[in-house]
Order: C-alpha cells, then structure tokens, then sequence
C-alpha cells in the first residue's frame, strides 16, 4: 500500500468483478445499457415535470426530486464501475474514495426519506382526499423536501470523516464495486465497535424506521382500496401499490442488509449484489414505477411531443 504512515494512505484498488474476467465485457456492456436507459428515463421526469404547469404539484414535484436523486445517485456509482469492468484494476486516489462515499451516502439517505415523505403522500391523498389540500400544502410539501436533502446531507457529512479517520494497514484492495462503508471498513486496522453501533442505530433510524412508516401507509391505503366501489378501480390501484412496494422493499431491503452491520459475514460477491440492487436496479425501476406508468405523465409527455412536432411543421 501506498502510504506514508500508518494512515495516510494515497489510493486504493477497487476489485470490481475482476474474480470473474470472462463476464468483464458483457457485464460492462448490460452495466453501460443500464446506465443510459436510467439517465434518460429520470431526465424525461425531470423535464416533463419541468415544463408542464400542470404537473407541478406535490405527487409529481416529489418524483421530480427522486429523479435528480437517482441520476445523482447512479452518476456517483456507475462510471467509476464501468472504468473499473473495462480495466479489471483501477486505482482510486484516497480523496476520490472519500468523495464516493459522502455523495453515496449523500443521495441514498436523501432517497430513504423522500420514498417515505412520498408514501405520506399518497396516504394523505388516498385516505384523505378531501382534506388533502391542508394536509399537503405548499409549506408542508417544502419542509418534506428540504429535510430529506438536509438528513442525507448530514447522514454524508458525519459518517465519512469517521470511516476516514481510522488508520488503514495491509492490504489496499477494496473489494467491492465502489468505496462503501462497509467495504472501505474491511480495511481498518482499529476498533470499530463504537462506528459499528453508531452504524446499526443509524441504519435503523433512515432505513428501517422509514420502510415501517411506508408499509403502515401502504397498510392504510389497502384498506381504503378495498372500500372502492370499482372492480377494475381496484385492480388498478393494487396493481400501482404492488409496484411501489415492490421497488421500495429492493431498495430499503438491500440497504439495511448491507448497513446494519457494516462488518457482516456476508461474502463480497454477495455485498455486491446488494449494492447493485439499489445502486443500479432502484434508480431504474423507479421511472417505470412511478412515472412512466401513470396516466398524467403518458398525457404530458404526448402533449410536449406534439407541440415539439408543431414547432417543426411551421
């Protein structure tokens, strides 16, 4: 290891798949494909809410925030593994490392409050439909909003100094797909006791602590399907919450199965499954999910288009 004490270390090598060279290419390649089709499903999101007046109320403008968050989230991720599956070995500086983990930390605790401030949401508007508009107000919509940026910005802010305050010895090899907590805590040759008891009372509060206050929503808004007078209505509606629940069990499962306990018995093939599973499948599924499906959205994205068509027929 490059290093000019105990724990000054200059860089890293992220592993990646290397233990697997024959998939290299073809795991880049459906990585790449993944990658694209993730931009540009959130930045339609981002742009159609963007430009449709009518769109910009509280359901739409918080999917509009969970599309810059899963494009940022996949931008932290995804280039420096596609650089890693296209090289076999990469090195990654110590500063690199560090930004890595702040801004994965960063937009995944800003994704874990927002999913649930969304799941409110849709509680309030479907259980209370006629006092909506006081329970979601503009004020309340913002404080929701800003608090979930605020909490990840803090989640960022105090965790990765602390994983970077321990002195790293031995090996310099991450084995893993980014510089994750748990994977960069492999590392450290100190106590981790105390991190990892800060680490399984953090996870509980922005991960657990959320995906029970989402599924009691989803609970409550069962129930008030199933008081709907609309056969096909109902389906409808357990069609889209199955969906929801769906994405956010992937996203809240893998996540606490990897941050409770930082230093698990897992195997890394196994943590690297995890990792993919809300750093690459979440913010992919989450366009198809939420957006892409519903009616409102299909309507916008047709009226843009032909008002983009119009413009070019003149």
């Amino acid at each position: 290891m490059k290093r000019q004490n105990q724990s000054s270390v200059v860089e890293f090598i992220l592993l990646g798949f290397s233990n697997f060279p024959e998939l290299q290419e073809q795991l880049f390649g459906v990585f790449l494909i993944i990658y694209l089709v993730t931009l540009m499903g959130n930045a339609i999101i981002i742009f159609i809410i963007y430009l449709e007046k009518s769109l910009h109320v509280p359901m739409y403008l918080f999917l509009q925030n969970l599309s810059v968050v899963d494009v940022s989230f996949s931008a932290v991720i995804m280039p420096e593994m596609l650089v890693v599956l296209s090289t076999e070995k990469t090195l990654i500086s110590f500063v690199s490392c560090f930004a890595q983990m702040y801004f994965i930390l960063f937009f995944g605790g800003t994704e874990c409050f927002l999913l649930g401030a969304m799941a409110y949401d849709r509680f309030a508007a479907i259980c209370h439909p006629l006092s909506y508009s006081v329970i979601m107000n503009k004020s309340v919509f913002t404080k929701l909003v800003m608090y979930s940026w605020a909490l990840g910005f803090m989640l960022g802010t105090v965790q990765t100094p602390w994983v970077f305050s321990f002195p790293f010895c031995g090996s310099n090899e991450i084995n893993h797909i980014s510089c994750e907590t748990p994977a960069v805590l492999e590392l450290v040759c100190a106590d981790t006791f105390l991190f990892e008891i800060y680490a399984f009372t953090g996870t509980i509060l922005i991960i657990v602590v959320p995906f029970l206050l989402i599924l009691l929503s989803y609970i409550r808004i069962l129930f008030a399907i199933l008081k709907m007078p609309s056969t096909t209505g109902r389906q409808k509606a357990f069609s889209t919450c199955a969906s929801h629940l769906t994405s956010v069990t992937l996203f809240y499962g893998t996540a606490s199965m990897t941050y409770l306990q930082p230093k698990s018995g897992y195997s890394p093939e196994t943590k690297k499954l995890m990792s993919l599973s809300y750093s690459l499948l979440t913010p992919l599924l989450n366009p198809l999910i939420y957006s892409l499906r519903n009616s409102e959205m299909k309507r916008a994205l047709m009226k843009l288009w032909r008002r983009k068509v119009d413009l070019h027929t003149i």
